[in-house]
């Protein structure tokens, strides 16, 4: 699978668009009416759209280069704190053959920078925002999980990822290219205390060759 556009909601536009540069090297590449901040992040288009004194709390993650992991790491540390993982600044998946960290960015949401070995992706130039690969997580929230997870199992076709075990509180679908983080209302995202909560997600998504959309 892999998520093609993503919109999700910002109470300040000004802010992320400021964030997103000094801490990812991220320029929109269109500003629409003071309304909406695109960007492209690899093959994901990335919308913020305004908010009014919704507070909208995310989490997503974004695909760097095997190659460029730690690369990120230092181009991302000297301007936000990274949030800490069993005392450590990387986190280790080892079932899910993959490393990443995390940290805030100015609307709250909670960013993770991955690499994914089993992709086996290389990129020869210096890290810098051209090196981003994808979004390739969003969390979505839902009251049950099991019951939204067999909704897009069955409408859309979407498996349950081989590399994480289906839960009733939190479940994932999607392959390595691509993943929906499904987790319930309430349940507090690792690796912080931030409850979860529905705002307003849009996804475009490519799965086994058709596209597919939908508003959560």
């Amino acid at each position: 699978m892999k998520i093609l556009e993503l919109e999700l909601l910002s109470d300040n536009l000004n802010q992320t668009e400021a964030f997103y540069k000094r801490v990812l090297g991220l320029q929109p590449y269109l500003k629409q009416d003071n309304r909406r901040l695109y960007y492209q992040i690899g093959f994901t288009r990335l919308i913020f759209s305004k908010s009014e004194d919704v507070k909208p709390v995310y989490h997503f993650a974004i695909d760097v280069p095997n190659n460029g992991f730690t690369e990120a790491l230092l181009a991302v540390k000297p301007f936000v704190d990274i949030l800490p993982v069993q005392g450590n600044d990387v986190a280790d998946f080892t079932n899910w053959d993959a490393r990443s960290f995390y940290f805030y960015d100015n609307n709250g949401n909670i960013i993770e920078l991955i690499t994914r070995y089993a992709n086996h992706s290389y990129d020869n130039a210096a890290f810098n925002a051209a090196s981003y690969i994808s979004i390739s997580e969003i969390g979505l929230v839902a009251p049950k999980v099991t019951a939204f997870a067999d909704i897009l199992n069955l409408k859309f076709g979407i498996p349950d990822f081989h590399r994480q075990p289906r839960g009733e509180k939190f479940t994932v679908l999607g392959d390595d290219d691509g993943l929906f983080i499904v987790a319930e209302s309430g349940r507090e995202w690792f690796p912080v205390h931030d409850k979860a909560h529905t705002f307003r997600t849009r996804v475009v998504f490519m799965q086994d060759g058709a596209v597919h959309h939908f508003v959560k």
